[in-house]
């Protein structure tokens, strides 16, 4: 391929060099070299297209895999430079012409290709997660430094249950959403999506969930498999267009960003990106469609339940989508006790399935969060996003913190519950 096809240089050229994205990125701040900064990697990028740097070249390679792809830099960057879309073209380039090791390929190629893709085999995966924690096979395997004694407890089957198709709402009827599901957050949190309907249904929303759509794609679109995150995008706008066209309700930050980018991601194809764009158009995230809709009397009281509550900004909903206020907004009015997250905007290092393939930086970048929580003083740590859930859960435990981890859509669901018991 030409050079100039692996990354987006047009994009590249926005970036005036002046470093305010250095103090932002987590990477930089574990090593302090200019090439795991964003304006780093953009030089790099830049490199490789004006043909001063092979793209076969380690370092290159080392760096896009590096980058956690949090954005935290577009949020302060003065000329708007889009970073997360540069990382993932230039990902997807590297895919084409620095091929992998052939275990990393069938890795991929099984998870990529057929576990995010299959409902069956998500739920298989999770199965054999369970047993494994269950029979003492992950803490063996923690003791050889496998990460499978880092994920969270898989739930039971029950637990796991496909949503209804449709939840009709509960009183007065406003109109109908549809909502997102997921891949992750089903297997693992099926509990948040519970909560999400309940709420949704409470306010006056029927709710229609596509049962047999899996993935939206994220992330296929974050680690370079971009041509099967525009397959899964398509699938996508497809089973939510035999939704209706109301808005799609989505729980998990990075679906919600990659999902209101589907226009983008199409834009080159003819047949698909006017559709993408009217999909994108009607992606609203959990707290942003809740919290103009929740009314300011219907508060319950949480203080003794959940005790004094921290919100963590998951990036792909603060940085990916500005949004900020909303999720803060749900938590004042739960009734819980709330404090700030000291650098709350920071990344967790989750960034979806980084935390599994580099654990160790991961771990890294999670111990300053880990250090501001506890000096927060505490209780709970919410958060919006599956990944961010299993980090914080995962982490907490590691450094020895007792801590519960929730959903924004559970605290307000269980605000809603003891609201109605009075």
């Amino acid at each position: 391929m030409k050079p100039l096809e692996l990354v987006d240089y047009a994009k590249s050229l926005d970036c005036i060099h002046c470093g305010l994205c250095l103090r932002t990125c987590p990477t930089y701040q574990l090593t302090g070299a200019e090439p795991s900064s964003p304006r780093g990697r953009i030089y790099l990028m830049r490199a490789v297209a004006e043909g001063e740097l092979a793209a076969t070249d380690p370092q290159y390679r080392e760096e896009m895999d590096f980058c956690l792809a949090c954005r935290h830099c577009e949020s302060v960057c003065p000329a708007g430079v889009r970073f997360g879309e540069m990382i993932e073209t230039a990902r997807a380039g590297l895919e084409k012409v620095q091929p992998r090791g052939i275990v990393a390929r069938t890795a991929r190629r099984i998870g990529f290709g057929t576990i995010l893709r299959s409902r069956f085999w998500l739920s298989l995966m999770a199965t054999s997660m369970r047993i494994g924690q269950r029979s003492g096979i992950a803490r063996l395997m923690g003791k050889l430094g496998r990460p499978l004694v880092e994920m969270p407890e898989v739930p039971p089957k029950s637990e796991r249950a496909p949503l209804p198709a449709h939840s009709p709402a509960v009183g007065p009827r406003k109109g109908e959403v549809a909502m997102l599901e997921g891949c992750a957050m089903r297997e693992l949190y099926g509990r948040v999506n519970r909560a999400t309907v309940e709420v949704l249904t409470h306010i006056g929303y029927d709710t229609r969930v596509p049962t047999k759509h899996v993935c939206c794609g994220a992330l296929h679109a974050h680690n370079g498999e971009i041509e099967g995150a525009r397959e899964l995008a398509r699938s996508t706008i497809e089973h939510f267009e035999r939704e209706g066209s109301g808005p799609i309700i989505v729980n998990s930050a990075g679906c919600g960003a990659h999902m209101r980018a589907y226009g983008h991601l199409l834009a080159e194809d003819v047949a698909w990106r006017e559709r993408a764009g009217r999909f994108a158009a009607r992606v609203r995230d959990f707290s942003e469609f809740v919290a103009p809709e929740l009314p300011a009397d219907k508060k319950g009281s949480l203080d003794k339940d959940l005790g004094v509550l921290a919100y963590d900004d998951p990036c792909h909903l603060c940085h990916g989508q500005q949004i900020r206020s909303q999720p803060r907004t749900l938590l004042e009015r739960s009734g819980a006790a709330r404090v700030d997250l000291p650098d709350s905007e920071s990344c967790c290092g989750s960034a979806g399935i980084y935390s599994l393939l580099r654990p160790d930086d991961s771990k890294a970048v999670f111990a300053k969060k880990a250090a501001a929580f506890r000096a927060c003083g505490a209780e709970t740590l919410v958060t919006a996003n599956p990944g961010c859930h299993m980090q914080w859960e995962s982490g907490l435990r590691r450094e020895g913190v007792r801590a519960r981890v929730l959903h924004v859509a559970e605290v307000i669901a269980a605000a809603l519950r003891k609201s109605r018991a009075r």
